[in-house]
């Protein structure tokens, strides 16, 4: 990374990925993958789960069966993007089209700052000039984390505003955090407490939205969790793919929830099916290349603090 990228408990310094490639001999589908860091899904663990699909694959396994075969994870996120765009080029169609989404637009996306001290903040705010939407990550410390909304706030009063703790507040915290929100016009609040402690939700009303993120990874648990929460946070890399992604984005419609989806960091290639299911999305979290240092796409794909991933680029 370009720099090292704070959030509640955790310093990123760098975003191993791990592709994937497959290939009938002429046409080759790829896939990337980060894997869930709070899980144990790492570089090293989804490159082994992948070698072991190998046989399988290369034995024709499809892309429904993979669900089957693999639990959510980074590796199965991998090879069903993979599929995807092989199965894209195979069937002379993009992505999109197979997957029943409307055709591509530009999305405007949020760009997060990370969970650091106020005047650092204040000084890496100029850099999302070109930002229509800002995440900035918390840390759970009411005071800190009223200073930091505050300069956000300051220096971009025009900007949509969410704000991330990443698990980082104690129940006991929540209602000054709700008068925090609402006293800098903050439009949506991402993973307030810690995972498995999703009760402390019920009847917290604090005026604006709440997003899962580390709280939902997959479909099972969007049926048990659901309810504490009004949006649900799509991850291809927590939920195992754009298979698993576009049926969270159904049954999430369905009960009345808005979508929202992120990513776990990567490159321009694990945005681009991410960008798919965002089209079907209320909130659109897709900032990861920026945040690196090598990638060379990345300057391609946003303008004026919108993203767009052609079929150029994958799954066309």
């Amino acid at each position: 990374m370009t720099e090292p990228f704070r959030i509640s408990g955790y310093v990123f310094e760098a975003m191993p990925a791990v592709i994937a490639a497959i290939s009938d001999g002429r046409h080759i589908g790829r896939g990337e993958a980060a894997g869930v860091y709070y899980l144990g899904d790492d570089q090293d663990r989804m490159v082994s789960t992948i070698e072991e699909m190998q046989p399988y694959i290369e034995g024709g396994l499809s892309r429904l069966e993979l669900q089957q075969a693999l639990p959510p994870c980074g590796a199965r996120n991998a090879l069903d993007c993979a599929l995807w765009e092989l199965e894209s080029k195979l069937a002379r169609m993009p992505v999109w089209t197979l997957a029943g989404v409307p055709e591509p637009r530009p999305l405007t996306s949020t760009f997060t700052l990370p969970a650091d001290d106020p005047q650092t903040l204040a000084e890496k705010i100029p850099r999302l000039s070109f930002a229509k939407a800002i995440k900035l990550k918390l840390e759970g410390d009411i005071a800190i984390d009223r200073e930091r909304i505050a300069v956000v706030r300051k220096a971009r009063p025009d900007a949509w505003l969410a704000v991330d703790a990443n698990q980082g507040f104690a129940a006991s915290d929540l209602d000054d955090l709700a008068q925090i929100a609402s006293e800098f016009s903050v439009a949506l609040i991402e993973q307030p407490v810690r995972r498995g402690e999703e009760s402390a939700l019920e009847g917290w009303r604090p005026g604006v939205p709440v997003a899962a993120d580390e709280s939902i990874v997959d479909l099972n648990e969007f049926y048990e969790r659901a309810a504490y929460f009004d949006v649900v946070n799509i991850k291809l890399d927590k939920c195992g793919g754009l298979t698993e992604g576009l049926k969270m984005a159904d049954a999430a419609r369905s009960a009345g929830k808005q979508i929202m989806v992120g990513n776990m960091g990567g490159s321009t290639l694990a945005m681009a099916p991410a960008f798919v299911l965002g089209q079907l999305c209320q909130v659109v979290d897709l900032d990861g290349p920026i945040a690196l240092a090598d990638d060379p796409l990345a300057s391609e794909i946003y303008r004026d603090g919108e993203i767009f991933v052609s079929e150029a680029i994958w799954g066309g």
